[in-house]
């Protein structure tokens, strides 16, 4: 059985300009729950807030991404993976050491790839709430129709208030063919 673990995935320049920090396309990610653990949800305001209700957070910049694709990986990446983000966890967190931290990043990789049990190639979301004194996550996907090998373009037009004159294309096939290599 491959291993699966979910990659951040950017359609469009909006991560951004919602999220701090965005993680950069094709990082390995997982939910990045813990990143809010002792704060307040109703204090979290703007970017800090967007981060929070619908963000994956990028294992190699600690940045967030609002979609992330199914994609395969090798033993070897996986374990690089915990490695990297218990080292972003003793840089961003405050764990004492990378051996302390070690455990908890496991646990988070682990949890990262019971969210990739879909094809390659499924794109993820996440929503994220407090309920009580709970954070509840509920996640959704996004499948390719069957036969279907380059999907329609998501966006056509990028409108933009300064004189900058961007705009992305995204070729959803190659792409999925890139991730799934």
């Amino acid at each position: 059985m491959a291993l699966k673990l979910p990659r951040t995935i950017r359609l469009d320049a909006s991560d951004t300009f919602v999220y701090v920090s965005a993680a950069q396309p094709g990082e390995l990610a997982v939910s990045g729950t813990f990143m809010f653990t002792g704060r307040d949800e109703a204090a979290l305001t703007g970017k800090e807030r967007q981060a929070f209700r619908g963000g994956f957070l990028g294992i190699d910049s600690f940045g967030w991404s609002t979609l992330v694709i199914v994609s395969e990986v090798s033993g070897e990446e996986r374990d690089a993976a915990v490695h990297r983000l218990a080292a972003g966890l003793v840089r961003y967190c405050g764990a004492p050491d990378e051996n302390t931290a070690l455990p908890a990043a496991e646990e988070e990789i682990a949890f990262a790839e019971t969210l990739c049990d879909h094809p390659c190639g499924t794109l993820l979301g996440l929503l994220r709430r407090v309920e009580g004194n709970d954070v509840k996550e509920s996640f959704r996907t996004l499948h390719r129709r069957a036969g279907q090998l380059s999907p329609a373009v998501a966006f056509e037009l990028v409108a933009l208030e300064d004189d900058r004159n961007t705009t992305e294309e995204v070729d959803f096939g190659e792409l999925i063919k890139r991730l799934e290599k």
